[in-house]
């Protein structure tokens, strides 16, 4: 029998909720993918591509093109200028881009620091490599970060913090004060940061995203990962990758090109031609914009209790003033019963700490939401 070296994981909620969402024909609002197509240009760029014979290895850290087109996409939004050669790598999908940043850096009894609720791979990923996740909670009811629970976890162990805005599942977009201190609290000391932005373009009510790369000490110790799925609603694509400073980008892909060496030809020739138009990334938060603020006026017809999400298109709802119910056993039930699916937030804690909180996912189209909303609006408790 192997000796696993995972033994408390498992089958990851986001199956478990779309499979029994299938099983009960269910709306699946539960996993993070959209619920509509990627437009019919790209489609038909990925199909130009393929006929003509683009169909072997990409160079490792991605095609020459795309990786140009990031660093214009980088300049518009931020004001950075990036080594397109030297500083970005292109990945297949954002999880892989975390798992070979935290490789790059975390050692054999290194700490590293999570903020919970925290993505479901994000501790696996530290595990896996010898590391030690040491955990800090975000607070509630807003899911900001509390800096000084932060500045208690570190110690001389510390390794790598690993950050996420917009939020997962919360929605928390960061502000600059928080930039500020996280800077601050490492300034001094070894540690790195991995930033994981795949909603960087998705944020609401006028609130900018603010990637790590802005804050000039913070932009030299980073890694941040981005998707290409969240932004041109190309999920199954599996396509990402990394910014980062020359030395950790070399370590970067040291790893990188022993876990998938290159990711797919003619998929990374389409997008570098789609992006030549920046329009079709600078807009995205007013088309999703929509899509949360029908979700949320929906949701005002529901028991259910909620603050408009600022960036993500994941939106909390809680539950406590209404019931016990576990998170986990109301997601199930109203998934069988309601015939809605979503994600009990107790997942995203190591301990599974319930704050009768779910998440549902509103990347879906409006006729979906609405039909959702109706379903959601009926008597639950």
């Amino acid at each position: 029998m192997i000796n696993s070296k995972l033994p408390q994981v498992g089958t990851t909620i986001f199956t478990v909720m779309s499979k029994l969402a299938a099983d009960n024909k269910a709306i699946n609002l539960s996993q993070g993918f959209p619920g509509f197509d990627c437009y019919p240009y790209l489609q038909d760029l990925v199909s130009e591509y393929l006929r003509k014979g683009f169909n072997q290895y990409a160079p490792m850290s991605g095609v020459e093109d795309l990786k140009n087109r990031l660093a214009e996409k980088t300049k518009i939004l931020y004001d950075i200028q990036l080594n397109a050669e030297e500083e970005i790598t292109v990945v297949s999908g954002a999880t892989e881009a975390l798992y070979a940043a935290v490789t790059a850096v975390v050692r054999n009894g290194d700490e590293v620091i999570l903020l919970e609720p925290a993505y479901d791979s994000y501790a696996p990923a530290v595990v896996l490599n010898g590391g030690v996740p040491v955990y800090v909670s975000l607070n509630l009811p807003d899911f900001s970060v509390d800096w000084g629970k932060v500045k208690a976890a570190i110690t001389d162990k510390t390794r790598l913090i690993m950050v996420n805005t917009p939020h997962n599942p919360c929605g928390y977009v960061w502000t600059q004060e928080d930039l500020n201190t996280l800077a601050e609290l490492i300034k001094d000391r070894e540690i790195y940061v991995v930033s994981d932005e795949v909603y960087e373009h998705i944020t609401f009510d006028g609130k900018k995203h603010l990637s790590l790369m802005t804050h000039s000490l913070l932009r030299e110790r980073t890694f941040v990962c981005c998707s290409f799925g969240k932004t041109f609603h190309i999920t199954g694509w599996k396509l990402g990758y990394c910014l980062a400073p020359k030395d950790l980008t070399s370590e970067f892909r040291k790893i990188h090109q022993f876990l998938t060496f290159s990711s797919c030809t003619p998929m990374q020739y389409a997008l570098a031609e789609y992006m030549t138009e920046p329009s079709r990334y600078i807009y995205l938060n007013e088309f999703y914009q929509k899509k949360r603020d029908l979700f949320c006026e929906g949701l005002k017809n529901t028991p259910f209790k909620f603050t408009p999400a600022q960036g993500s298109f994941f939106q909390l709802v809680s539950y406590g003033h209404l019931s016990e119910e576990s998170d986990y056993e109301l997601a199930v039930r109203l998934t069988k019963e309601i015939g809605v699916a979503s994600i009990p937030v107790s997942v995203f804690y190591h301990d599974q700490k319930d704050h009768k909180m779910l998440r549902f996912c509103f990347a879906k189209d409006e006729e979906v939401l609405e039909q959702a909303l109706g379903l959601l609006s009926r008597p639950l408790f």
